[in-house]
């Protein structure tokens, strides 16, 4: 006798077949059945990194002396010509791309690399050494530090162009310009250097070249937080992009109360008995047996694992990990189909829809 529409009986008749022609569709298709407990690594699920907890102060780059000259620069440079009626004069000078300063009356003097002290003894040792005055007094400000324009974009708060200091330019700098991560961020971040940007260093010859380190940096975050062994600045021009993690969800069904699809959460581990809580709980609690089906990179079928509802709750090992696009599939098995129909027996006779001759 077929099942009234709107029968409860009927639902689990449904998801009962759907289960069965799962099951028999794995038959044929799954790589191996494992237990969660004894689980190879190679089939675990990734380690979901919390973004948020990561300590990325061990990403700071040395910061230069703020007061260090640097190509691009523009200097106040001020002389006194005439001791008698202290009379001085000051002049604007831009610092040249091959570290000189062209300063008036005296010339070409070297000050990239020179705090403003040593390039005020740098400029009045050239005009002594040649010949221009005998006991300048010269004086030497910081007028327009040259600054890093850097574009920032991805998986940040606020993206954008962001200037940042030459003497403290980093991937932190850049990341915290940007208002800092988000949720969704991923480890994983990409500088892209500009070409125009970059320093040259020298070649053989002592003369420039162009710059042979790599035009795309990938940093995983996480690691090189947890390392902070090296350094990552950030020049003229770069493009800093922090990727966004893209989780596919999992999905619930079986002998659940809700069954169907959950995000998995971007910053943390989602177990089986989360999974569960999630489809509020378990239709009968006589369910023990859940399958996870999972599909791994490289592999062509899928691989099944099994979990004891019993043992999770015991044992955090058997507690498994989830990962993206996982199945989670509470089963139907002899004892609990039983007791659904032991179940269904006593509705049927309290609500007199059969009598007992």
């Amino acid at each position: 006798m077929p099942l009234a529409t709107g029968d409860p009986r009927r639902g689990r008749a449904n998801a009962a077949l759907g289960i069965a022609a799962l099951a028999v569709w794995l038959g044929g298709c799954v790589s191996g059945q494992y237990y969660a407990a004894k689980l190879p690594p190679e089939l675990a699920a990734p380690l979901v990194e919390n973004m948020e907890a990561i300590d990325l102060s061990h990403l700071v780059h040395n910061p230069t002396n703020s007061e260090e000259i640097g190509p691009g620069d523009v200097l106040d440079v001020t002389m006194v010509t005439s001791y008698s009626t202290l009379t001085s004069t000051t002049t604007p000078v831009r610092v040249a791309e091959n570290g000189t300063a062209d300063v008036p009356l005296i010339g070409p003097v070297e000050v990239a690399g020179l705090d403003v002290e040593t390039a005020e003894r740098a400029m009045a040792a050239a005009a002594v050494n040649r010949g221009i005055f005998q006991k300048p007094h010269i004086t030497v400000a910081l007028n327009k530090p040259r600054s890093n324009r850097i574009t920032v974009i991805g998986a940040v708060k606020v993206p954008g162009v962001y200037s940042l200091p030459r003497g403290a330019s980093s991937l932190l700098a850049a990341v915290v310009a940007a208002g800092g991560l988000i949720e969704e961020s991923g480890p994983e971040v990409e500088i892209r250097h500009s070409a125009a940007g970059y320093p040259a260093g020298p070649a053989a010859g002592g003369t420039a070249q162009s710059p042979a380190a790599p035009q795309v940096v990938r940093v995983d975050l996480a690691k090189a937080a947890a390392e902070g062994d090296r350094q990552y600045p950030v020049f003229d021009g770069d493009v800093v992009l922090v990727r966004r993690r893209v989780v596919k969800p999992i999905y619930v069904m079986g002998l659940v109360q809700h069954p169907g699809e959950f995000r998995l959460p971007s910053n943390q581990n989602l177990r089986v008995l989360d999974a569960l809580a999630l489809a509020g709980d378990r239709s009968t609690q006589l369910a023990d047996k859940v399958l996870v089906i999972r599909h791994l990179p490289g592999r062509p079928a899928p691989a099944l694992i099994e979990v004891s509802v019993r043992e999770a709750k015991s044992n955090g090992r058997a507690n498994l990990p989830l990962a993206p696009g996982d199945i989670v599939s509470v089963e139907d098995t002899p004892l609990t189909a039983v007791a659904r129909a032991a179940a269904d027996l006593v509705r049927f006779s309290i609500g007199g829809a059969w009598t007992i001759f």
